[in-house]
């Protein structure tokens, strides 16, 4: 995106460089690493930061609307829906496209977006891996809001924590050490001392939460929620816990699961930006749009794309029973604007990573994350064999 230090980067960038970055994570955490990591970080101009940080500011002032809550609350599944709700979630990630507008500017378009929590203490760490290995430009910073490695560290902390011992915190997954995220949960247990506790190990004792170590019976007072129903309930339908998720407990969720389903693919007809495209409820159309094929069909309550299509039919939007769980959002055009060493261009998506603190008005933007793609989709499915592709890190021009 930026020519001179996209040519620098190429120019120094070597197979035996990414090979040792790799080795250094397989050392550091053995093992742990379960997705492919780009070649590149991504070199953000200032002028596509500065509206990708309007888009931000677009959602975010929806999200805060009086009424969001009154129009989301079917967005949450009756049989899904978690007591002791609070006023906001404590994470939010906004996946924006790369593309280009109509005077050939690069712009950034709304892909999806989640009230659930992301990589952030992955994102930490790779950042000073492509750092140690990789050219380095100066006045580039993947953090926001005045942090830096440290001080994010700190900030991170009192969202996590709010104030409890580590101890009383836990990561909230099935079967952790099984999760494609377990790195992200091993850093995370570093930096801030917040075990991964399996679903299935939580004991319940009235309304309060215990779980095991080193022989000791803990108390639960915050959960970092990582785990999400439809995983839960597609790949372990009969799964016999002590505790429910839907149970009535005295803990402080962060983020409280039904935020995931409040800030989603549901809320993406409720937006209205320029860098929003538009969205709407299936079961709300009277009549389809006539270029059906400018549209992409997304189930309303699905994680990772999964069921999302790119190509359909009337006959297909006809044929679905269940429409009131899906919708149409008009397709983006990824430009590929990120150039290999050997010329191919790539596309990519970035992820705005926000932290809201129990007390704060707003959220604050902390970090990023950014996914390469030479696929049709961005996502492991459509890369499988490519290089150059895989997550990644933005690194933003001061």
């Amino acid at each position: 995106m930026i020519p001179e230090i996209r040519q620098q980067y190429n120019e120094s960038f070597s197979n035996e460089k990414y090979q040792a970055l790799l080795a250094e994570i397989e050392k550091d955490f053995p093992s742990q690493l379960d997705f492919r990591v780009a070649e590149t970080p991504v070199f953000v101009p200032q002028s596509l930061k500065i509206r990708l940080l309007q888009a931000c500011n677009d959602i975010i002032d929806s999200l805060l609307k009086d009424d969001f809550k009154a129009w989301t609350i079917r967005a949450i599944p009756a049989n899904q829906h978690v007591p002791n709700e609070d006023n906001h979630p404590n994470f939010l990630a906004i996946d924006f496209a790369v593309c280009r507008d109509e005077n050939g500017d690069l712009t950034p378009q709304l892909i999806e977006l989640q009230g659930f929590p992301s990589l952030y203490g992955y994102q930490w760490y790779i950042g000073q891996k492509y750092k140690k290995f990789f050219y380095n430009p100066k006045n580039f910073n993947q953090y926001f809001n005045r942090l830096n490695m440290a001080t994010y560290v700190e900030f991170m902390k009192k969202v996590f924590l709010g104030g409890e011992k580590a101890e009383n915190v836990i990561l909230l997954e099935i079967y952790p050490e099984k999760q494609k995220t377990r790195l992200d949960f091993e850093i995370t247990k570093q930096l801030w001392g917040i075990e991964s506790v399996c679903y299935t190990k939580i004991k319940k004792d009235g309304r309060k939460l215990y779980y095991e170590k080193d022989g000791r019976k803990i108390k639960i007072k915050r959960i970092y929620n990582r785990l999400i129903f439809d995983d839960l309930l597609q790949n372990f339908p009969d799964l016999e816990t002590d505790f429910k998720l839907t149970d009535d407990v005295d803990v402080k969720w962060v983020t409280h699961p039904n935020w995931f389903f409040r800030i989603s693919k549901f809320t993406l007809p409720l937006l209205n930006s320029p860098f929003v495209p538009k969205s709407y409820y299936l079961s709300e159309l009277k009549e389809y749009p006539a270029d059906l094929e400018n549209y992409v069909l997304k189930p309303l309550f699905s994680f990772a794309g999964s069921g999302v299509k790119l190509n359909f039919t009337k006959e297909d939007l006809d044929a679905i029973e269940d429409k009131e769980n899906f919708l149409i959002q008009r397709k983006v055009k990824y430009e590929p604007i990120i150039k290999d060493p050997d010329g191919n261009l790539i596309k990519t998506e970035i992820r705005m990573l926000f932290a809201w603190e129990d007390s704060a008005p707003r959220p604050t933007l902390v970090t990023n994350l950014a996914r390469l793609s030479r696929g049709e989709m961005i996502g492991v499915n459509f890369n499988k064999n490519f290089d150059w592709v895989g997550g990644s890190c933005g690194f933003f021009e001061d």
